[in-house]
């Protein structure tokens, strides 16, 4: 019989053994445990992402979501409260069916991203908060008949920098269903089309009074439109005033506000320091140069502009006029008054496209001496045939003169009618393109030429190109036609 000792001995490895595989078993069973949390937990948060996105995608599409966004966002006296409504802007759900005879259930984002020209990213994002405290509120009314490719990008920067809201009185592309359920899906943008209404109710307004303006009554062109853009800036008053704006700019889609000057990059902010008794503040233009002929966002990819003769000693702009105009009849190619906004007072009229007024007082004024109006004039070589396509005016120096006011103009339009291509963009070369690198210089140093980024590196950072995010229109602005048009005051 074996002792205690030794019955001690042989129990002891025994136990060691199974202590050890007990041990071992705990420590494969973590590892696995391990494995199965690290291979779960990405997979749940993947799983989660998906959810969150799916539900973020059904709020954009689904209709009762979007009714309650837009309505939200909807300025106070805007369509959606069914306050009446000038002819022209009583408009269908999503597209103006009652003033076009066709419509496309495609985005024209989708149509943009095919393109070669840069799209535009719809956020849903683009409704700022413009419904706050922020003072003052600032509007923009335009007469365009331009496609998204321009009229976005241009809303866009003007909306970051502190404009409320646009009046766009629409014609031409921008009028068809594709840009239109677009530009009406848009926080803050009032869209008013060129109808037979519209045009009897123009047809009475006061400015056909006007003896200044006379001269321009029924002629065709560039004469027709700007009597055209001082009946649409009159009513534009009517609605800014309605929606309670205080300050009202007139601007072309080709032009930027450059807002220098001000303690951040913010015409808003610019115009929060200009006193109280001030009536209209003006804006000199600065005009774009070009350097290439093959700009196609001028926006994002134009930097030099030759600076107003307001911002120049007099010294230095007529010494070095002749090298600044290159041959061509004037300083600027086209127009070099600058524009103003006025503040939203009594009695307000617009004095043309470039400038407001009062019936019963001389406006009190002051002009910038830093900020401007970037303005893109020609800055497409398709600018030339597109101006000349948009005219049927016959291409002689007789007949030019009762379609152009301007000499450049003139001479751009006989040029695109009666030249070959090639000829044209030599032309284009010679009196719009700068690419004499010795004279670019000269002027730069004298400060004729400058450059301006922040509008460029602005476009670039919000319009990526070719990187469209369709944005759903399913339930834009939904507007009740208004009984009887609002009365001009």
């Amino acid at each position: 019989m074996p002792n205690y000792y030794q019955q001690h001995q042989r129990a002891t490895p025994l136990l060691s053994s199974s202590s050890s595989s007990s041990s071992s078993s705990s420590q494969s069973s973590f590892a696995a445990k391990l494995l199965l949390l690290l291979t779960l937990l990405p997979l749940s948060l993947a799983l989660l992402a998906f959810v969150l996105q799916w539900k973020g995608d059904s709020a954009l599409t689904d209709p009762t979501a979007a009714v309650s966004s837009t309505s939200r966002w909807a300025p106070h006296g805007s369509r959606i409260q069914n306050h009446e409504v000038f002819p022209g802007m009583e408009l269908s759900t999503l597209s103006p069916k009652d003033h076009h005879s066709s419509s496309s259930s495609s985005s024209d984002c989708v149509n943009l991203g095919r393109t070669a020209s840069p799209s535009f990213p719809y956020y849903r994002d683009w409704k700022f908060d413009f419904e706050s405290n922020l003072k003052p509120k600032i509007c923009i009314t335009t007469s365009t008949s331009a496609g998204l490719d321009q009229i976005l990008p241009w809303m866009f920067y003007h909306k970051v920098i502190g404009v409320t809201t646009f009046f766009l009185f629409v014609e031409g592309k921008a009028a068809s269903p594709d840009v239109s359920k677009v530009l009406e899906s848009i926080p803050g943008v009032k869209l008013i089309y060129r109808t037979k209404e519209l045009e009897e109710q123009q047809a009475k307004s006061r400015i056909w009074n006007e003896t200044w303006l006379s001269s321009f009554f029924y002629k065709p062109c560039n004469y027709e439109l700007f009597v055209k853009q001082s009946l649409n800036m009159e009513m534009a008053i009517v609605m800014a005033r309605d929606e309670g704006m205080d300050w009202i700019l007139h601007l072309d889609t080709d032009e930027l506000i450059h807002p220098a000057g001000a303690r951040e990059y913010s015409l808003r902010q610019l115009l929060l320091d200009v006193p109280g008794n001030v009536d209209m503040v003006i804006f000199p233009n600065y005009e774009s140069s070009v350097e290439r002929d093959d700009i196609k966002d001028p926006f994002s990819e134009v930097s030099m502009f030759k600076k107003n003769y307001d911002h120049l000693p007099k010294d230095t702009y007529f010494g070095m006029y002749k090298e600044s105009t290159r041959g061509n009849p004037n300083y600027f190619l086209t127009y070099g008054n600058g524009k103003s906004v006025a503040r939203i007072r009594d009695h307000l009229r617009p004095n043309g496209a470039h400038r407001w007024h009062n019936y019963m007082k001389t406006p009190n004024e002051i002009k910038l001496e830093e900020a401007a109006v970037l303005h893109y004039t020609y800055a497409k070589f398709s600018d030339l045939t597109s101006r000349r396509d948009r005219c049927g005016c016959k291409p002689t120096k007789e007949d030019v003169k009762r379609c152009f006011m301007l000499e450049f103009d003139r001479s751009a339009f006989i040029i695109a009618s009666t030249t070959t291509e090639e000829e044209m963009l030599n032309w284009y070369h010679e009196h719009v393109v700068w690419g004499d690198k010795d004279l670019k210089m000269k002027l730069l140093r004298k400060g004729i030429l400058t450059r301006i980024y922040s509008p460029m590196d602005e476009c670039r950072f919000s319009f990526p190109q070719n990187n469209c995010e369709t944005w759903s229109m399913e339930s834009s602005f939904r507007v009740k036609k208004a009984r009887l048009p609002v009365k001009l005051k």
